[in-house]
């Protein structure tokens, strides 16, 4: 019934199998791929036929995290999973990303890959286990896909590189000072594809060795594939990468005087006119032949990219009149919001990003569902790009895969720096509000982050800056590297490679290359051409803030933290919370308690927090011999008076420390109910507490001092 291929390498320090023809035959290709005990299912669909009139490449990758796999069920009301998690999307950008630029040039079938995890161990990441899965079943499906590629997490522990850490040693990185480094690399036998990263101010050297590293560990995984295709791959789609070069040819000469002029133009807008005027003539001097043929698109960007990049590679300006390696005018602004925690608007030439830190307490963490397990983060950075930021109209809803990924990529940039939970105790969230965009806007939001987030009072250990460079990369082999590159220079460009980082190193690296020809040397440039656009931004940006202000907003709420026993905890919640009910009630503050004992007070007046943080402590605290307490008396007996006095604790005062008189009942003086303070003489041998008042002013709490007897002289 079932005509299996398996294929099995050791890998690291797990066995990774390659295994096909047994479930989803019906796929054109179909492989579940096990490292460890962790496994994926990669399906491969593809349409024998492109849709008519259609001019661009339909590939749509879907990861889906299945919680049968961990041995869970699915939170919340409705059990069963459903829209895609954020670690599902990022999982599904990083095997698009690198699988994207290998199908063959115009073709333009639709392709599904669907990649989903069909048992987790806990210990592998599945999200790399599904790239080698989908690269598998792409290489096996006969699709015309010039893979495969290989796949490989790396880290970077007391200076060596490690393959394959575990998901527990990625978990929390900021909380790990030992592991500085968690890259992800996919690429093909000869070329890297794809770089995605979160780093602790790693150096240009030690970011390049480790994707030096991670390319070398994945070449048995490229090999595997393709032990695994001899043995069971289909035969190949018949397909011929069309020749457009006759209609391409009455393009260029239709337009390439007008589309070279439109090129020539500085500003954003009226290029982009230009360009359409150009585009318009041309479609007015083609045949209804030639305007029916479904490679018109791709002759119109090559006459575009052939301009752009020409003069760029033989010496010219790039089109807004810059050299490869300047950076755009940069403005910074901080405090432009009045009512907001921390605002910051960053401007680099037509890019500009309204980034904005709200400062939360304990409640406002994000609660992750995931595979391995709930865990909580007190950072959030979600980042939007609406329709006029480009001038542009359009649908505007929920955040899509592109959002998402650039919200991450800013996060992952900017984590490094963070203070530590226990120094700074706010959950931080930053909205980066794009506003303009023509180049990065994800490198603007970790310099519009950075500065909002200083703006609140954040303490960053150093500034973020970020910049995107890209590529022109010729078939002879010339090539041009290009600092902060623009909208035009990513879309007909070889490479987007975004580093973000402080003055001391690297805290995220993105690379996506569209050709398979990238070589060291030339990742070396551009890392070391990123460095020096990285410290003139920073230059830039410290005109507005070089650190956290000293105070926060006035809107911004105050948190202290206080540590008591763990076996003191439940004396501070109470019965059905009843106690910290009355604390929150009484104080106005907002109060949070861990397992550990860590208790964050917080409210926007700072005479609630000390409110709360008495009365917490005088339910934890222990009573000290010798020191004034204000207490309240709870009952009178004819020996004297109780008075509850810390917390839960009562003490007696005896009728003679009452007052400096003799009573004849403490019902002269006092009465149940009235405040009074009391000063803790001691215990007696049963350990009951011995409270006066006489010392004592009543009105001050101030120990009143024994009157000196006056020496006479004999």
């Amino acid at each position: 019934m079932f005509d299996v291929v398996k294929k099995s390498i050791q890998w690291g320090e797990e066995t990774l199998s390659l295994e096909t023809g047994k479930v989803a035959r019906q796929a054109d290709g179909s492989v579940i791929a096990t490292l460890g005990e962790t496994s994926v299912m990669a399906n491969v669909t593809f349409a024998k036929e492109p849709k008519p009139g259609q001019d661009f490449f339909p590939l749509t990758v879907h990861y889906q995290e299945k919680y049968y796999a961990a041995g869970k069920v699915p939170g919340g009301f409705f059990k069963r999973e459903a829209r895609p998690t954020e670690k599902e999307t990022l999982t599904a950008r990083l095997i698009d990303r690198p699988c994207r630029p290998l199908f063959a040039p115009g073709f333009k079938n639709e392709v599904l890959v669907m990649c989903t995890v069909l048992s987790h161990d806990l210990v592998n990441d599945p999200d790399i286990v599904a790239m080698i899965a989908a690269s598998a079943a792409l290489t096996i499906s006969g699709v015309p896909f010039m893979g495969p590629i290989g796949a490989a997490r790396v880290g970077f522990a007391n200076g060596e590189y490690v393959l394959n850490p575990e998901v527990s040693d990625m978990d929390n990185l900021r909380a790990n000072p030992e592991q500085r480094l968690d890259l992800v690399v996919a690429g093909t036998k000869d070329a890297v594809m794809m770089v995605e990263s979160e780093a602790y101010e790693l150096t240009e050297e030690e970011m390049l060795g480790a994707v030096k590293f991670g390319h070398e560990a994945m070449q048995p995984v490229i090999d595997l594939i393709i032990d695994l295709a001899e043995a069971a791959a289909k035969e190949p789609f018949d397909f011929q990468s069309p020749d457009y070069s006759e209609l391409y040819g009455r393009v260029k000469s239709l337009g390439e005087a007008d589309m070279r002029a439109a090129y020539a133009l500085r500003d954003k807008g009226e290029r982009r006119d230009a360009i359409e005027v150009a585009k318009a003539k041309v479609l007015e001097g083609l045949s209804e032949e030639d305007l029916a043929d479904a490679n018109l698109g791709s002759a119109l960007k090559k006459l575009e990219s052939g301009i752009l990049r020409g003069d760029i590679i033989n010496g010219g300006a790039r089109i807004d009149g810059r050299d490869t390696k300047t950076v755009r005018a940069i403005d910074s602004e901080v405090g432009i919001l009045p009512r907001t925690h921390g605002s910051a608007l960053f401007t680099r030439g037509e890019t500009q990003a309204l980034a904005v830190t709200t400062l939360g307490t304990g409640d406002d963490e994000q609660i992750i569902d995931a595979l391995h397990g709930n865990f909580r983060s007190n950072f959030l950075l979600h980042y939007n790009f609406p329709p006029y930021s480009v001038g542009e109209v359009g649908r505007v809803g929920s955040p899509g895969r592109r959002e998402i990924g650039h919200g991450k990529l800013a996060w992952r940039a900017l984590q490094a720096v963070l203070p530590a939970p226990t120094d700074f105790p706010y959950t931080i969230r930053v909205v980066s509000e794009i506003t303009e965009s023509n180049g990065s806007s994800s490198m603007a939001s970790v310099c519009g982050g950075s500065l909002s987030m200083m703006d609140a009072g954040v303490p960053l250990k150093a500034p973020v800056a970020g910049v995107a460079m890209g590529l022109i990369l010729e078939d002879d082999g010339k090539y041009a590297v290009l600092t902060d590159i623009l909208g035009d220079e990513d879309h007909l460009g070889d490479m987007d490679f975004k580093v973000a980082g402080t003055a001391e190193g690297i805290t995220s690296l993105q690379m996506d290359i569209k050709v398979a020809g990238i070589t060291p040397a030339i990742m070396e440039q551009a890392l070391a051409q990123a460095k020096d656009g990285r410290m003139h931004i920073l230059g830039e940006m410290a005109h507005a803030l070089t650190e956290g202000r000293r105070e926060f907003s006035a809107h911004a709420p105050r948190i202290e933290t206080m540590t008591i026993p763990t076996d003191k905890i439940r004396e501070v919640i109470g019965s059905g919370g009843k106690v910290i009910r009355e604390i929150v009630e009484t104080s106005g503050a907002k109060v949070d308690i861990n397992d550990d004992g860590v208790i964050k007070i917080a409210s926007a007046n700072a005479e609630s927090i000390k409110k709360a943080y008495d009365m917490i402590y005088s339910i934890v605290a222990e009573p000290e011999e010798g020191k004034v307490y204000t207490g309240k008396v709870v009952k009178l007996v004819d020996f004297g008076a109780f008075v509850n006095f810390f917390g839960k604790r009562d003490g007696l005062v005896h009728v003679s420390q009452i007052a400096n008189k003799r009573l004849t009942h403490p019902n002269e003086i006092l009465k149940e109910g009235q405040e009074v303070k009391v000063k803790l003489l001691g215990f007696d041998d049963r350990g009951k507490v011995r409270l006066g008042m006489k010392m004592v002013d009543q009105e001050t709490g101030e120990e009143i001092a024994p009157e000196k007897k006056e020496e006479t002289a004999e």
